[in-house]
Formats: C-alpha cells, sequence, structure tokens
C-alpha cells in the first residue's frame, strides 16, 4: 500500500487547526498530527470590520509552529483555507501576507459554500452508511455552513453569519448571561436558521441530522460526563434534543470560572460555548430532528483530503 503525505489547516474565527495525515490507495486518511489552537482571529470583526493586529499576531505564532512540523513530517502538499473572518474583514490582505510570509504560499480564503461543501466531504468519509439524506451543521466561531446530502453527494448548502463567537460578541456580554440576552440571542439565531434551512432542507427530507466543529463535540463531552477530551468517545455519539438543551441550559447558568473548571473545555472555548451551545440547540428545534450524530471529522479532513 503506497501513501501520500498531505498537510490542511483550517483557520477559521475562533481556532486555527492543523491535519497531517497519510492519504492511502483507497482514499482514507491516517492521522499522523491533529492539532488545534484557539487564536480568535475574528475577535471584533462582527463589531469593527477588520482584524486586529494582535489577532493577526497571534494566528502567526501558531501558524509558524504548524510550519515547522509541517516541515518536519515531510507532507507533499499543504492546502491552508481560511473561512469567515478573512472573507468579513476589510484587512484580510494584512492577513494574507502574514500566511505567505510564515507559510509560504497564500491561503485560500473560501466561499462560504465551498466550506459547507468541504465540511461534508470531511464529515461523511468515516460516518457509518445511511440510506436516507443527511444534513450537515458545522457551527463555527462567526459562520455556520447547512449542508444536505445523500452518501457523499452534496445537493444543497449555505453558509450564515452565525456562529459561537459572533453571538457572544454581539448578544451575551453578561457573565453569565441574563435572560434577556439569552432571548436575544436566541431570536437572532432563529431568524438565520430558518433562512438557512430554506435553502438547505426546504423540504424536510433530511432524516438525519450531524453536527460537527467544537461547539457540537464540546456539548457532547459534557452531556457524557467524560473526564478529560476523548474524541474516541465522541466521535459517534448521538445526543438527543433533551441532552443538549440541559447542557445548553447548564453552561448558560454557569459563570466564565465554572465553565473554565469543566474538565473537558478548551480555556479558549469558556467564554464562547454559550452561544454555540444555543446555535445548536436552536437548529434542532427549528429542524425538526430530535437526534444529532457529533462527528469528530469536518472541514479540516475534507481540506487535507483535497490537497
Amino acid at each position: 500500500m503506497s501513501a501520500r503525505r498531505v498537510a490542511g489547516i483550517d483557520c477559521g474565527t475562533n481556532s486555527i487547526r492543523l491535519l497531517i495525515a497519510d492519504i492511502d490507495d483507497d482514499g482514507r486518511l491516517h492521522d499522523v498530527v491533529r492539532r488545534m489552537e484557539v487564536v480568535r482571529l475574528g475577535e471584533g470583526v462582527d463589531r469593527t470590520g477588520r482584524l486586529a493586529d494582535a489577532a493577526i499576531e497571534r494566528t502567526r505564532a501558531a501558524l509558524a509552529d504548524y510550519t515547522a512540523q509541517i516541515r518536519e513530517h515531510g507532507a507533499e502538499a499543504i492546502r491552508m483555507v481560511a473561512t469567515s473572518a478573512s472573507r468579513d474583514a476589510a484587512n484580510a490582505a494584512d492577513f494574507t501576507a502574514m500566511v505567505e510570509a510564515v507559510l509560504g504560499q497564500a491561503p485560500e480564503v473560501i466561499t462560504g459554500d465551498e466550506e459547507a461543501r468541504l465540511s461534508f466531504t470531511g464529515a461523511v468519509a468515516t460516518l457509518p452508511a445511511h440510506d436516507g439524506q443527511r444534513l450537515l451543521i458545522d457551527i463555527g466561531g462567526g459562520s455556520t455552513e447547512f449542508v444536505r446530502g445523500t452518501g457523499g453527494d452534496v445537493i444543497a448548502a449555505i453558509s450564515v453569519d452565525v456562529g459561537c463567537v459572533r453571538m457572544t460578541e454581539r448578544h451575551l456580554r453578561s457573565d453569565p448571561p441574563g435572560p434577556a440576552e439569552m432571548d436575544a440571542a436566541t431570536a437572532d439565531i432563529t431568524g438565520i436558521a430558518d433562512r438557512a434551512l430554506a435553502v438547505a432542507d426546504p423540504g424536510r427530507e433530511a432524516t438525519e441530522l450531524v453536527a460537527v466543529a467544537g461547539t457540537a463535540t464540546t456539548v457532547a463531552a459534557i452531556s457524557l460526563g467524560l473526564p478529560a477530551y476523548d474524541p474516541d468517545a465522541i466521535d459517534g455519539t448521538r445526543l438527543t434534543y433533551e441532552q443538549v438543551a440541559k447542557v445548553t441550559a447548564d453552561l448558560a447558568a454557569a459563570d466564565h470560572a465554572a465553565r473554565l473548571a469543566i474538565p473537558v473545555m478548551h480555556p479558549g472555548r469558556a467564554d464562547v460555548i454559550v452561544g454555540g451551545a444555543l446555535v445548536l440547540r436552536t437548529i434542532m428545534e427549528r429542524s425538526g430532528i430530535g437526534e444529532v450524530l457529533i462527528s469528530e471529522h469536518d472541514i479540516l479532513d475534507g481540506i487535507a483530503l483535497s490537497a
């Protein structure tokens, strides 16, 4: 069996992630290195329309570390994708110049539609077979992708500006957030989710809901009561709406220190997890699908596969 070593980098609003993997003859990924750093590139973008200098510097430091690992492990091809924050920022050229200087190539600032399709490709590659159509949601920091498909084929996709960082900065400013803030965030998410579902699944044909990325996997880890974050235990978990609603309510009632003390909580996610959980809960409500399948595989796997 021959294998080709590739590297994928996903730079979103909240985190930057690296996957170095070998692709075998059957097109399956075998992880060599998988890493995530919370750099909050999109800090303040919803309000200012610009990437902050400090946020670009945090991202530069993480990317320099990733670049060294890519060279050490001898990846033959590299693809770096930048998503919501980079699409929205007026000074995205500053970010691009930084990446070129560090990585030696420019990032691809992809459209929301391509982001959605890469998420679907990465997730379904490892999911068990499903007879009907799936609706996949990728909840990020600045955007959420809705993708409906069957097998590995995408039928409809849309990316919308609702995510854990954006909702937190826009609505959830108290610690813990107050009822009026939660109501405002819920109303905002509901309106956007309804518009997205009208495009992604207007006939409500999807029979399985799949959620990927850090918000969903963290909610699953909390619901499972894990003593530490364990991707193998989380991957493939099915949560009911009632379980997601309970975790959301518990997180919303806790202050930042209490959320930070949860064993599975990444320190860089504690301040935005309420917004993310609220997005997941609301999408489940509006889709009418009462159970969600959690996948640890997402756009990062899709990026690596496409490299």
